[in-house]
């Protein structure tokens, strides 16, 4: 049985593209079409500018016709989260509060994927001011995991774009992660997302949540499709400080080279406390059939991580920059603030700045010695969260409640955020309840071209990321 359309990968649907066996204009109307059915349930967007979109499709179309230069990503259409300007469009960030916000130019992202060739289908939902891991907004709703009939978790804070690609509602989308934004979402809907390094693509025109931390990354079908995604947004950026001088590695050259020979170890400890047996063994599994690809899977002990957590008493230094980016909304709109976020924010009140540049020369130190840690790995291995996603009514019941969830599914991925390091989920099984499990491949920082291609060495070899949810 043939796949769907409308879960193909990126790589796949530009096949057909440049065969002329798909026109972009039949993809944007099919994906239209299938959010118009399925969105209502899910509430993976936000908006869908349907006339700007389908006029931008009509454009790449043409310029196919006149048989213009055009890349892979020509004609493909991707969603962006709503925390990421795109001109005349209101940036919400997950707030009614920014309802009126309207962008003046696209991001920096947005710009080189619209040079790409692809086609913005609309912005999605997210947690408010992208702060949480577990992806619920009370203000414009929880999107819906598409992988159960009960309304499940979706992660977060990027979690309408996740809901979007794992419901074939769009091939692409872009998020960000500060703390396991694009991990978490891709983890629990069962798909690919990319952590990248700060200062590998530019976060101009991207509402922030935390200067130190903020990253752009994608969430896909495949590690191919990340690439590609990655390929098009990265390199310096003038108005994006953390991108000066920052040349990013080519990701595509050796992405189907394998990982035979390749150093990848088992970190363990502190990720592997409180995880579900099942998340454990799929992803113990995975290091196996690396293994049997060639590469040589060890042990070792990574008694960074553990530190990381220890230097990030209550997210000191995210509560304190969130704090400051949206000390106006705090202090004057407490009351009409999601609570959970309002609650979150409010701690960055206390913090004082001699705790603060204590803290971020402390990881300065910690990042130099996880750099000596990983001199001679190519990769670590974890699970991306410890648990598959709960139920929304479960997680959500009272505000401590809500906290013990959003502290364990961000356990794992805010490590990788304080040490520096860039990170790639990929689906790696599914509980006995049908739930997708992830598999975290970390890398030391500016490696993206290697956890890429260790991820899409095991995608070759396994058809997780080729399951799709009980929608249709």
């Amino acid at each position: 049985m043939s796949t769907p359309l409308h879960y193909l990968s990126v790589r796949e649907l530009s096949r057909l593209i440049h065969r002329r066996d798909l026109s972009p204009i039949e993809l944007w109307d099919h994906c239209l079409a299938r959010a118009d059915t399925f969105d209502p349930d899910l509430n993976a967007f936000r908006l869908i500018p349907g006339n700007r979109a389908g006029a931008r499709a009509r454009q790449t179309e043409t310029a196919l016709g006149r048989g213009e230069p055009a890349g892979p990503l020509h004609g493909i259409p991707y969603a962006v989260k709503d925390l990421i300007d795109v001109k005349g469009l209101p940036t919400t960030a997950g707030s009614s509060l920014l309802a009126d916000n309207i962008a003046g130019a696209d991001a920096a992202v947005v710009e080189r994927l619209d040079a790409a060739g692809m086609v913005l289908m609309g912005k999605t939902n997210m947690v408010q001011f992208a702060y949480g891991g577990a992806g619920v907004n009370h203000d414009h709703g929880t999107p819906r995991n598409p992988w159960a009939s009960e309304h499940h978790l979706p992660g977060g804070s990027s979690s309408g774009s996740a809901v979007a690609v794992a419901a074939g509602l769009v091939p692409a989308a872009l998020g960000t992660d500060t703390g396991g934004s694009v991990r978490i979402p891709a983890s629990l809907c069962g798909i690919t997302g990319l952590k990248t390094t700060v200062g590998q693509v530019s976060r101009a025109g991207v509402y922030p949540l935390s200067k130190s931390l903020d990253s752009v990354g994608p969430l896909c079908r495949t590690v191919e499709d990340a690439a590609l995604l990655y390929a098009a947004m990265a390199g310096p950026d003038p108005r994006d400080d953390s991108t000066r001088g920052r040349d990013p590695r080519d990701v595509l050259g050796n992405l189907a080279a394998g990982v035979k020979g390749m150093r990848i170890a088992f970190a363990e400890r502190t990720f592997w406390d409180d995880a579900d047996p099942e998340v454990a063994a799929a992803v113990r599994a995975a290091g196996k059939v690396l293994a049997e690809l060639g590469a040589q899977v060890e042990s070792i002990e990574f008694p960074e991580a553990e530190r990381a957590r220890t230097l990030n008493p209550k997210g000191l230094v995210i509560a304190a920059e969130a704090y400051a980016v949206n000390r106006g909304w705090v202090d004057d709109h407490l009351d009409e603030l999601d609570p959970i976020v309002g609650t979150r924010l409010t701690a960055g009140r206390s913090i004082s700045s001699a705790d603060y540049l204590e803290t971020v020369d402390a990881w300065d130190r910690l990042r130099a010695e996880t750099m000596e840690t990983l001199r001679g790995w190519d990769a670590l291995l974890c699970p991306t969260t410890p648990i598959a996603a709960k139920p929304l009514a479960a997680a959500d019941e009272d505000l401590e409640t809500y906290l013990a969830h959003n502290l364990l599914y961000l356990r794992n991925t805010t490590v990788g955020n304080i040490l520096g390091l860039c990170a790639l989920s990929v689906p790696c099984g599914f509980t006995s309840e049908g739930l997708p499990i992830g598999l975290m491949i970390y890398g030391a920082g500016f490696s993206e071209d290697l956890i890429l291609q260790v991820g899409h060495a095991y995608q070759e070899a396994t058809d997780w990321h080729r399951r799709v949810p009980p929608l249709d």
